[in-house]
Order: structure tokens, then C-alpha cells, then sequence
């Protein structure tokens, strides 16, 4: 039988005092917390299935309630997102959330958060992001990297970064564009949303910028050869806390096995 395997792990990085980021794999959310090891879950493919990671927007309040809202909405959304349009009225409502509760509490103002993730489908692959966290696809693991081109790296970005341009030889910016929640008043959003056909053997890495900033596409390319499951998401981590760790990271590696 066809299933989808969901490898992930969270943790507040070298520099952070708390986790600011948040996670959803189908009914299951982590928020504002820490994994020790990676975690596994499997799930049948057929029913609307999310995966997707929220970072709360570093300098401003209350980041984890602004990101804990959102996955939790999402996985209660979940089972009922079938189509690109549900997708984006689901980010829609979320983004209105985000703003009614830093409504009700002053201290919550100007509060959000980024998300990225996936809805795996039946035969197709739903990719949404609002903000920087990234949805990219992987090839197969183990591969090795010996003599391979430069045209024959395994990692395609799926989500699309709403970041500025960045000046020549500046790869990362703390700044997004768009992101649910983070104004005084309410921001309308336009979330990326797209689809693609589902194919066994595909990986996808759901991943906050805590993973992507710090460490070199070529690295974690070069990882997700070598390893898949817990030993990739242990990797990857070990890697952002090699570069410094600097900001809350979150990892989700998912596999649709045929």
C-alpha cells in the first residue's frame, strides 16, 4: 500500500532563548518546543494529508503564538484541503486569525509568522508558502556526490521567497515581504500555491530559513544523497548547528513510498 513517511525535528538553534517556530504533520503539531531526536510518523496516501512549518517573525512579539495558531489551524483544515482554492482560503483565514488575536491582546501586536508546506493528495502534490520558510524537492537518496555536474544537483525550490532582491554576493535577508500577521492593521496576503503531479519516491524538505540560511544548498544537497529519514533530518540539523546555529530551526522530511 502507498504511504507517506514524515521525518521531523524542531529546535531553538545556538542563539535563541525559545523556539519560535511551529510545525503540523496531518493531526499531529509541535509548537514552541523541542524535539531531542528526529520523529517518525507514516500515513496512508488517499485522505488531504499537510505538512508545514511556521517561523515566527524574529524582533516582533509573541512569534510561537502567532505560528502555533497557524499550524493549528491547518491541521484542523487539513482533511478538507483538496484543491489549490482551499489552500488559499485556508492561509486567508489564518492570516485573519493572526490579526483577531493580536487584536484582543495589545501585547500581541504587529505579531506573525511564515509558512511553508505541502497538502499531499492522492495523485498530486499541493506546494503553498506565505514569507521565506521553503518547500524544496529532493531526489533520491544515494546517489553519492562523485563527479556529479553542476546540472545535477537534487534540490528544486518549490516555494517561491517573498524576500527583496538582494544585492550581489548577499544570499540571505532577515526581511519578508508578505507573512500572516506582523502590521499594526490587518495585510491582505497572496499566498504562493501551486500543483504538481505525485509520484512515488518523491522527497520533499519543508524547512524554516533556521536551516537554509546558514547552511549551503551544496551541504544539504550533499546530505540528502548520502541519507534519508532520520539520519538526513539528524544531519541537516547537525549542519545549522555547525554554522552557528543562529536561529530557531525546523525540518521536515517527507517520502512517498510506492
Amino acid at each position: 500500500m502507498p504511504y507517506i513517511s514524515v521525518t521531523a525535528l524542531s529546535h531553538p538553534g545556538l542563539r535563541r532563548e525559545h523556539n519560535e517556530d511551529s510545525l503540523v504533520v496531518g493531526p499531529w503539531t509541535l509548537c514552541g518546543t523541542v524535539t531531542e531526536n528526529p520523529q517518525t510518523m507514516a500515513f496512508p496516501l488517499g485522505r488531504p494529508l499537510v505538512v508545514a512549518v511556521a517561523d515566527g517573525i524574529g524582533g516582533q512579539p509573541a512569534g510561537e503564538v502567532a505560528s502555533s495558531l497557524v499550524v493549528r489551524r491547518l491541521g484542523l483544515f487539513g482533511p478538507a484541503l483538496d484543491g489549490e482554492e482551499a489552500v488559499r482560503d485556508a492561509l486567508g483565514m489564518c492570516n485573519h486569525a493572526v490579526y483577531a488575536a493580536a487584536d484582543r491582546a495589545p501585547e500581541l501586536s504587529t505579531m506573525g509568522t511564515t509558512v511553508a508546506g505541502v497538502v499531499i493528495l492522492e495523485q498530486e502534490l499541493l506546494v503553498f508558502n506565505v514569507g521565506d520558510s521553503r518547500v524544496i524537492e529532493v531526489g533520491p537518496a544515494g546517489n553519492g556526490d562523485g563527479g556529479r555536474a553542476a546540472s545535477d544537483d537534487t534540490l528544486h525550490q518549490l516555494s517561491v521567497d517573498d524576500s527583496p532582491a538582494l544585492p550581489r554576493g548577499r544570499r540571505t535577508t532577515s526581511i519578508v515581504t508578505q507573512a500572516l500577521g506582523g502590521a499594526p492593521t490587518f495585510s491582505a496576503i497572496t499566498p504562493h500555491v501551486s500543483t504538481s503531479p505525485l509520484t512515488p519516491g518523491t522527497r520533499m524538505l519543508v524547512c524554516s530559513d533556521g536551516l537554509t540560511d546558514p547552511v549551503l544548498d551544496n551541504e544539504i544537497d550533499d546530505i540528502l544523497r548520502a541519507h534519508d529519514g532520520g539520519r538526513a533530518v539528524f544531519e541537516l540539523w547537525k549542519a545549522a548547528m555547525s554554522a552557528g546555529g543562529p536561529d530557531n530551526v525546523t525540518i521536515a522530511l517527507v517520502s512517498v513510498a510506492g
